[in-house]
């Protein structure tokens, strides 16, 4: 490397195994590397759920074997009005956000790289499962899925514009997790067998319900069936999402002369939320048609290239965990766009994000206002 290509890159390190390794391999590549661990979340820090001071000491500690800097900046502040007030806005209305998609647009690729470049870095790196490839056809900076799939995170970081990408190095996206793991072996990370965060990423570990509960108003209603049969009382539209098996706490209702082992003893899933008589509606059966839908309108798009990809055949998540499904574009404008899907998709959630693919290439998203079946 001369030192012309050598550069002063800030790596957000979170205590865990892929920035770790995510700094060890810009170290060896010649890099000035720098680490930061971003404190994002304050109230009730000291719980047994959510503690970021060991978060701290691992990150800590990673930085003194590989031998860089690092820096505790706080960012509580910046995440409370832009990330935790949106997340309650659309709990409040009846929707399920994910504010991990939000903590990267706002936090982690807006607040920490500011404050990378105050520092003088020419670039920020984190462990995120992703890649950048500029296209000299095209002049653009594009966004791909990390090599591994089990492991790919482009469905997070999609609301990410040009000039971010610009920036941003995924190092460990061109690698398979296990590989991650084992460099972090070889080089004696002291996190390297340290479990994968899993939720999100203020609550920690702590249950979800009980964490909502000190925020939202929760008014308990009715919990009925698609005939209108009353199955038993909710706790709270808001604790709900759509396709939710667990933690409903009805039974099944029975049908006269049914026979036994039939269809009665189906599990139940929620199907709908109806805010304004605070109902639950609730469904029997994974392929109930009101849990499948063939069509979606977004609304609150960003799209990497900075414009909306032309009408035509596509392919698109609704959720992170999902293969990508086959669509069309029917139409993309302004900040709205939507989806028609030949296959129908399962309990399509407003709130979450629908991100559209050209195949390893994310396009960008937006937010799921309306499904149709």
């Amino acid at each position: 490397m001369t030192a012309s290509t050598k550069q002063r890159v800030v790596v957000g390190l979170s205590g865990g195994v892929d920035s770790a390794v995510t700094a060890h391999l810009l170290k060896q590549q010649g890099h000035e590397v720098v680490g930061i661990f971003m404190k994002n979340w304050e109230d009730d820090d000291d719980s047994e759920y959510c503690s970021s001071r060991q978060d701290f000491l691992d990150a800590a500690s990673v930085a003194d074997v590989i031998g860089i800097e690092i820096e505790h900046v706080n960012f509580a502040a910046e995440y409370k009005d832009r990330v935790f007030a949106e997340f309650l806005r659309e709990y409040q209305a009846g929707r399920t956000p994910n504010p991990d998609v939000l903590c990267n647009a706002e936090i982690k690729f807006k607040a920490f790289l500011d404050h990378a470049m105050r520092l003088g870095a020419e670039k920020i790196a984190t462990g995120h499962y992703a890649r950048v490839r500029h296209n000299p056809a095209t002049g653009l900076f594009e966004l791909l899925k990390g090599l591994d799939p089990a492991k790919d995170q482009s469905y997070f970081l999609h609301r990410l514009n040009q000039e971010q990408l610009a920036r941003t190095l995924f190092p460990v996206g061109e690698l398979r997790k296990t590989e991650v793991r084992r460099i972090a072996e070889e080089i004696g990370l002291p996190n390297a067998k340290k479990k994968d965060s899993t939720g999100i990423c203020f609550i920690g570990e702590r249950p979800f319900r009980e964490f909502l509960n000190r925020y939202i108003s929760h008014e308990p209603g009715p919990i009925l069936d698609d005939r209108g049969r009353r199955l038993g009382r909710h706790v709270g539209l808001s604790f709900y999402t759509l396709g939710q098996r667990q933690g409903l706490g009805i039974g099944g209702v029975k049908e006269k002369g049914a026979q036994r082992g039939g269809g009665e003893h189906a599990p139940w899933f929620v199907a709908r939320k109806e805010l304004a008589t605070n109902t639950l509606r609730v469904v029997q059966g994974h392929d109930h048609p009101w849990l499948l839908s063939h069509r979606l309108a977004a609304q609150d798009a960003s799209w990497v290239a900075g414009r909306p990809p032309a009408p035509g055949a596509c392919a698109a998540k609704t959720r992170y965990r999902q293969q990508d499904a086959a669509c069309t574009v029917l139409a993309a404008q302004g900040g709205a766009f939507s989806l028609q899907f030949p296959e129908a998709q399962w309990a399509v959630t407003p709130g979450q994000s629908a991100v559209l693919y050209d195949g390893e290439v994310c396009l960008g998203g937006g937010v799921i206002a309306t499904v149709d079946g």
